[in-house]
């Protein structure tokens, strides 16, 4: 049987990658694509998820779920290299499509609709889950486990010197998401951080006569483009495909069950995830199993024939990226 996902994803180059691998993996079924405000706007995220869905053109659409703006809204506008520009490179059209609904409604109706069977894989901030988990008393029950990719254990954050990203957009949501009675599983820097990407990959992706090789060799050159000129790096972390492939080949990490928590406040630290860490912890309930170490060769080599299967199935181009 297909293991059921929903990806919840902030598009955004990593989260294209993430959601091209997952919707080609024959041994998935993708019940829906719902977009979150993050890397980019609200309104965009959903322009971006439904034009993709449109490029890739899977056998079976997933459904779609509409972003909203966080409750406090975004508090940083394409700070990263995933910004609002990213998949513009690639000029993807956006037919007209009916409206969504909001992507909350969506998880929760598939989860219900499978109960303790769907996987949601969160790429994004947590607005939507957090919103799914406030507007059905029995989500956290029903959701077979939710994946994050977010966070920071032992090392800084990538927004702030405290905070993760994707924690730092919406602390609030993810506060709710962690402390949720939801099976969970947390994908922090610790281990994205491990795969780091140069230009020779680049030369691994499929050939660009095909959808999937023409749209992820603009996209990623696009990506080291950014990278070196706004972080003076010639490499690359692709931190939602690697949560994805925990998801898909969680072998090939390390998990450890821990008591963590969310920083809501701070001038300073505000998105900082916290965990008891201590000798004789007073947090005595673990609420996260956190991946703690990565075989990132084995992931990079994955994520390769991954891509080079999807571009199989996705099949040549029809028009030009």
């Amino acid at each position: 049987m297909a293991r059921k996902i929903i990806l919840d994803i902030d598009p955004g180059i990593d989260d294209a990658l993430a959601l091209c691998l997952s919707l080609f993996d024959p041994s998935w079924e993708v019940l829906a694509v719902t977009a979150v405000g993050g890397n980019v706007s609200s309104a965009v995220a959903t322009r971006n998820t439904q034009a993709l869905l449109a490029y890739f053109d899977p056998e079976r659409s997933p459904r779609i779920g509409a972003a909203s703006e966080p409750d406090r809204g975004l508090p940083v506008k394409g700070r990263f290299a995933d910004s609002a520009d990213d998949l513009r490179v690639a000029a993807l059209p956006v037919a007209e499509l009916r409206t969504p609904h909001p992507s909350e409604k969506v998880i929760v109706d598939e989860v219900r609709s499978a109960p303790h069977a769907v996987t949601i894989v969160a790429l994004g901030p947590l607005t939507n889950i957090a919103r799914a988990i406030q507007r059905d008393p029995e989500f956290s029950a029903l959701v077979g486990r939710i994946v994050i990719a977010g966070g920071a254990v032992q090392v800084g954050g990538n927004i702030t010197p405290a905070a993760e990203f994707n924690i730092y957009c919406d602390p609030v949501a993810a506060r709710v998401v962690f402390a949720s009675a939801a099976p969970k599983t947390l994908i922090p820097l610790d281990a994205s951080n491990k795969l780091v990407l140069g230009l020779g990959f680049l030369s691994e992706l499929p050939e660009e006569t095909g959808k999937v090789g023409a749209l992820f060799r603009k996209l990623l050159s696009a990506k080291f483009r950014n990278y070196r000129l706004e972080l003076g790096r010639e490499t690359i972390h692709l931190h939602d495909t690697l949560a994805l492939m925990a998801v898909a080949c969680p072998e090939l990490f390390r998990f450890v069950e821990m008591s963590g928590d969310v920083e809501t406040a701070g001038e300073l630290t505000m998105g900082a995830t916290v965990f008891d860490r201590r000798a004789a912890p007073a947090w005595r309930h673990n609420n996260l199993e956190v991946a703690v170490s990565v075989d990132a060769g084995a992931v990079h080599q994955e994520i390769v024939r991954r891509l080079r299967l999807a571009a199989d199935a996705a099949g040549d181009l029809a028009t030009p990226v």
